[in-house]
C-alpha cells in the first residue's frame, strides 16, 4: 500500500465531514505493484484494485471479492461460475481477450456481447438486446456481469446489471483514464433518452473495480489527456499536496509511467470515494464539488457542438474560467489560477476555447442555467477558495460571469497567462 501522512481540508462547509483520508508521503515512498482502494458504503462497500500488466490475475481477484461478499460466496462454493461480458467493438480484440483468458483459466463459463462504441449504445434498444442475450443464456442472480470499456460501456452494462432480475453482481474493468478516475467510481449507471443524456438510470454499486494501467498504453493521446483534466480537478478541489505531486511528475504523466499512474489513479479514486461515501445518492449536494469547472464546460461542449471538444478538454477550459471567476470574487489569488494553467498546459490540455471559436455570451449563460446545480434560475458555481478546497457559491452576480466570459474570449495579446 501507499505510505501516507496528514489529512485534507474540509471542502464544503455545509455538512461535509472528512473521514481523515490520508495524503501521500510523496518523498521516499516505495511504489507498490498493486494498490487497493476501499469504497466504504456499508453492505454496498467494494474494492478498487489498481495494478499494471496483471490481467492474468483478474479471475483470482474476482473470486476473492465474491468470497468476501456473503451474497455471492455460496455461488463459488457450489461451482456456479458464470459471467456475461459486455464490451465495445474496439476493445473486443484489444483488452477483452485477456479477461476471457483469465476466466477460462479458472474454469468460468461466459459469453461476450459486443456493442458499438459511442453514446449511441446508451439506448434502451441496446439495453433490450443485452437483456435478450441474458435470457438466452439463462442468466440468474449469481451471473456476474463484467463491463470492459470506457464510460459508455460501464454506464450501459451497469444499467443492465441494476435492472435484470432486479440486480446482478457487476464488475467494472474500465479501460480509459477518464473511466478509471471518474465514471467507474460512485455507482452511477444509466442510458440516454432522446431528449437528454443520462435521464434514465440508477445508483448501483459494483462488486468491484479492476483497473489495469496497461489499457492506457493503447489509449489515443487526446483521450488520455482528457482523463488527466479530471485528475487535476481532484487536486484543486480536495488535495493541494496531490496537486503539487502532479506538478512534480509532469514528464512521467506525459510518458504514461505505470508506477506514477497507479499512484495517481488510486489517489483520484480515494478522493472521489471520500465524497461518494458522504453523499452516495446526491441527496445533500456534497457531490456537487466534483463538478468544478463543469458549469462552464457543459455549456462550451453543447455550443461548440458535441465532438468538437472532448469532455476533459472542456473541463480543463471550464476550470480556468471558474478559477478566474473566483479571482473576480476575491476568493483566490491570480497565482493560484496560474498554477492551474501551467499544469494543464504542461499536460497538453487547452485552457481557452479553440482559436477562432466565437460563442455568444447570452447563449452561454442561458445554457449554464440548464446546469443541474442551478436553482430557481440562479447560477451556482463550484469555486476554489485555495488550492485543495472548493465551496458551492449561490447567486453569483451574472455581471461577474459575463466579465469572465468576455475577457477570456478576447485575452490581452500581452497576457501570457491565458495563451493556449
Amino acid at each position: 500500500m501507499i505510505s501516507w501522512s496528514e489529512t485534507f481540508e474540509n471542502p464544503v462547509e455545509q455538512g461535509f465531514q472528512s473521514t481523515a483520508y490520508p495524503i501521500f508521503q510523496y518523498e521516499g515512498c516505495k511504489v507498490s505493484e498493486s494498490l487497493d482502494v476501499n469504497v466504504a458504503l456499508g453492505p454496498r462497500s467494494y474494492h478498487i484494485s489498481v495494478v499494471s500488466n496483471q490481467f492474468d490475475q483478474f479471475a483470482d481477484t474476482l473470486e476473492n471479492w465474491m468470497n468476501q461478499n456473503p451474497a455471492y460466496r455460496n455461488a463459488l462454493a457450489d461451482g456456479s461460475k458464470t459471467a456475461f461480458i459486455v464490451t465495445d467493438r474496439n476493445l473486443s480484440t484489444l483488452h477483452t481477450p485477456a479477461i476471457e483468458k483469465s476466466l477460462k483459466s479458472n474454469d468460468w463459463k461466459f459469453e461476450t456481447a459486443i456493442i458499438e462504441p459511442g453514446e449511441k449504445s446508451k439506448s434502451l434498444d441496446v439495453i433490450s438486446s443485452l437483456y435478450d442475450r441474458l435470457v438466452a443464456m439463462k442468466a440468474d442472480r449469481q451471473t456476474v456481469l463484467i463491463a470492459v470499456g470506457g464510460g459508455v460501456t460501464g454506464d450501459a452494462a451497469g444499467f443492465v446489471a441494476s435492472t435484470y432480475v432486479r440486480g446482478l453482481p457487476f464488475v467494472q474493468v474500465p479501460t480509459s483514464l477518464l473511466a478509471h478516475v471518474d465514471s467507474s467510481v460512485g455507482g452511477k449507471v444509466g442510458v440516454n433518452h432522446p431528449q437528454a443524456k443520462n435521464l434514465i438510470g440508477a445508483f448501483y454499486q459494483p462488486l468491484g473495480v479492476f483497473i489495469d494501467t496497461s489499457t492506457l498504453e493503447t489509449l489515443p493521446v487526446r483521450d488520455y489527456r482528457s482523463g488527466l483534466a479530471e485528475v487535476v480537478k481532484y487536486g484543486v478541489i480536495l488535495d493541494s499536496r496531490f496537486f503539487h505531486y502532479l506538478e512534480q511528475n509532469i514528464e512521467a504523466l506525459n510518458q504514461r509511467d505505470p508506477d506514477v499512474l497507479r499512484q495517481v489513479i488510486a489517489r483520484s479514486c480515494e478522493l472521489k470515494a471520500e465524497v461518494v461515501e458522504q453523499d452516495e445518492h446526491e441527496r445533500s449536494g456534497l457531490r456537487a464539488i466534483l463538478n468544478y469547472g463543469h458549469t462552464f464546460a457543459h455549456a462550451f461542449e453543447a455550443l461548440c457542438g458535441y465532438g468538437e471538444l472532448m469532455h476533459g478538454e472542456a473541463v480543463s477550459i471550464g476550470m480556468i474560467y471558474a478559477s478566474y471567476l473566483a479571482e473576480k470574487l476575491d476568493l483566490i489569488s491570480h497565482q493560484e489560477t496560474e498554477r492551474q494553467i501551467r499544469l494543464l498546459e504542461a499536460l497538453g490540455l487547452p485552457v481557452l476555447l479553440p482559436k477562432g471559436t466565437r460563442l455568444d455570451t447570452d447563449q452561454i449563460i442561458d445554457r449554464m442555467k440548464l446546469d443541474k446545480k442551478t436553482v430557481g434560475g440562479k447560477l451556482r458555481f463550484v469555486l476554489p477558495t485555495c488550492l485543495g478546497r472548493v465551496e458551492v457559491f449561490k447567486e453569483i452576480p451574472e455581471s461577474r460571469v459575463r466579465e469572465v466570459l468576455e475577457e477570456l474570449a478576447h485575452p490581452a495579446a500581452t497576457d501570457d497567462d491565458f495563451q493556449i
